[in-house]
């Protein structure tokens, strides 16, 4: 990974607290739309997602990745099959393909552009779910996306070789193949640090 000690770690309820704390009380895709207004109601978002993450990791395995620079966490990424994914049963654009695991989200941190981390990360993911079986990664984009949302930007998606397979107004489904992901250069590096960089301006965790 490089001699800037990057490391990439498996998403577990121990590394969870290195998220960025607005994503850690987001359950956007983690419950459906009722479920999630009720966690936000009574105030416990963050146990649901834990409870999430918990369930994901005995029935399914892995979820995500966090990313260290340094051992400081710089950015993370989130998906599963879209089963574990109760939000996007409400997309008009679902579902999403059996071959394929739902990217749900991913953040890296500003500052932490252009050293290849992006790359590094969707392709970790890739071959993570390559092995497990999958063809590909599949995600709703936002068409309209102005700021930081759960949401991916879709022109971001497709700039890094994601491809419609649903077209939509506001939000297409997208898919990228696994192989092709594997076999990415260099030259994707800018278009995924703007997809990552996207999703969340808060800032990164700084060493002491």
């Amino acid at each position: 990974m490089g001699s800037m000690g990057r490391r990439l770690v498996p998403l577990t309820l121990d590394n969870l607290p290195d998220l960025p704390q607005r994503c850690r009380a987001c359950v956007f895709w983690e419950l459906d739309p009722v479920s999630g207004e009720a966690a936000l109601k009574a105030g416990r978002p963050e146990l649901e997602k834990e409870a999430w993450i918990s369930a994901v990791l005995l029935e399914w395995g892995s979820c995500g990745r966090v990313v260290y620079v340094d051992e400081v966490p710089v950015g993370y990424v989130l998906y599963a099959p879209p089963a574990y994914v109760p939000r996007s049963a409400t997309f008009s654009t679902s579902p999403v393909a059996a071959d394929a695991v739902q990217l749900m989200t991913a953040w890296l941190a500003p500052g932490y552009q252009g050293q290849g981390l992006g790359r590094t990360m969707v392709q970790t993911v890739a071959k993570d779910v390559l092995r497990r079986g999958f063809k590909a990664i599949e995600s709703f984009g936002d068409a309209r996306w102005k700021e930081p949302a759960c949401v991916l930007p879709a022109d971001h998606l497709l700039a890094v070789g994601f491809k419609t397979v649903r077209p939509h107004h506001r939000h297409p489904r997208l898919r990228l193949e696994l192989r092709t992901a594997l076999s990415w250069k260099e030259d994707v590096e800018l278009a995924l640090d703007r997809l990552l960089g996207a999703v969340q301006k808060e800032p990164a965790l700084r060493p002491l």
